[in-house]
């Protein structure tokens, strides 16, 4: 072929410009048939349609600082539009935090040992798996969760709704006056339930506007009703929005020489489909990525077992879920414990994670952790990829195109 086209150019059948909107032309094909072939969907493929009035008193509740134990915490506390559905900073912020972003680090409250993860595309049709360790997973078509067989639903998005208002520290203050609520039972859980109901019930606006959403009485409104109503609200407002990469894929869109080379390096030698596949960009599967351990780690001491946590199965220590790539670009830090704050960095990580490692700065305890984790993922399909800062600067321009907003604006609760 290259000699074929030195002879068109020789001759002058063919201009050199002309070559390089063909060759162009035939990267752009390549790409969008790798999209495609990668499992991407047209955004409303995604949609599974929510009741308006549920939606609404969703999103009131999910504003509501009235469940959490002390009335001091709400959903939107720590789930910011600000921050892209997620709150900034590096580990979550609990009960008794105040402010938004590192505000909370600064004023204190009580940390909850990983990042806080954004909503995009949560509960759309195939979004089964939830949290970073998969506690609530329906990827099996049973929905598994720490509920055991006594699971509230079969909607794994509402399960999963069900778990932060019982939380210590994250919506149940920890104090002498929970101790009755820390045995982390499902009958302690339906107590606590019952009392955060009740003041749902009792709220003039909030009472009557959900009981009409449900079509039940007032005083039948179940704690199952008001987490049907923020999975609602969660569906509808964080539900995949038309991209730049659907523009692209399925209306002949545009994208930068950067974004689009970006993309053929992520769907091609740069190995990112291995895990990042799908309308979410994410298989919601289970991977050791040794990213710097921030903070005291959900098992103590800087250790985070990750998915063995929920499963006790020693192939699943550190491991952790694919997190989705919608809206990368504005939901930083990134790791599940937040340990890096630029996106660039994020993807040399995945691939080099030694870059980042300062082994004087670390105990031997951090040292044979970090050691454990890289046994594992020098096993994997990223170990052996090689990447330039052109690449990294390309496949951050690509993932710019997974942006959009929010159908609604959350109300700002601090």
């Amino acid at each position: 072929m290259r000699y074929v086209t030195e002879a068109l150019l020789a001759i002058g059948l063919v201009s050199s410009s002309a070559l390089t909107t063909v060759a162009e032309g035939m990267r752009e094909a390549v790409l969008r048939e790798a999209i495609l072939a990668n499992g991407f969907l047209p955004a409303n493929a995604t949609h599974i349609g929510q009741p308006e009035d549920l939606v609404e008193i969703g999103k009131l509740l999910f504003e509501s600082r009235l469940l959490s134990f002390d009335r001091g915490t709400a959903c939107a506390s720590c789930h910011v539009d600000r921050f892209g559905s997620a709150d900034g900073i590096v580990n979550a912020i609990g009960t008794e935090g105040e402010g938004l972003g590192f505000e909370r680090v600064m004023k204190g409250g009580d940390i909850v040992p990983r990042n806080t993860l954004p909503f995009w595309g949560r509960g759309g049709v195939g979004f089964d798996t939830f949290f970073w360790d998969g506690k609530v997973d329906a990827s099996s078509g049973v929905v598994l969760s720490q509920f055991g067989d006594r699971a509230p639903s079969i909607d794994p998005l509402v399960v999963a709704v069900h778990l932060p208002p019982a939380e210590i520290g994250e919506m149940v203050i920890d104090r002498w006056e929970t101790q009755s609520l820390q045995a982390e039972d499902v009958e302690t859980a339906t107590a606590l339930y019952e009392m955060l109901t009740a003041r749902i019930r009792d709220d003039p606006i909030m009472g009557p506007n959900l009981a009409a959403a449900r079509q039940v009485e007032l005083e039948d409104i179940q704690f199952l009703d008001v987490t049907e109503a923020i999975a609602s609200f969660i569906r509808f407002n964080y539900r995949v929005g038309q991209t730049r990469l659907h523009d692209f894929v399925y209306n002949s869109g545009e994208l930068s020489n950067e974004e689009r080379d970006g993309g053929l390096l992520f769907y091609g030698s740069g190995g990112c489909t291995t895990c990042h596949s799908g309308p979410y960009f994410s298989d919601l599967k289970y991977y050791v990525v040794p990213f710097v351990q921030a903070g005291f780690g959900r098992n103590g001491f800087g250790v985070d077992y990750g998915r063995f946590n929920v499963t006790l199965r020693e192939a699943d220590r550190y491991a952790i879920r694919t997190p989705p790539l919608l809206n990368v670009t504005r939901t930083a830090p990134y790791g599940h414990s937040g340990s890096i704050f630029d996106l660039g960095d994020a993807i040399r990580g995945h691939v080099d994670p030694l870059r980042y490692v300062d082994p004087e700065s670390m105990t031997e305890n951090d040292r044979n952790e970090l050691y454990q984790r890289l046994r594992l993922w020098a096993a994997s399909p990223l170990n052996g990829i090689v990447m330039s800062d052109d690449d990294v600067s390309g496949l951050k321009a690509f993932l710019g195109t997974l942006t959009y907003d929010s159908a609604m604006q959350v109300k700002i609760v601090d």
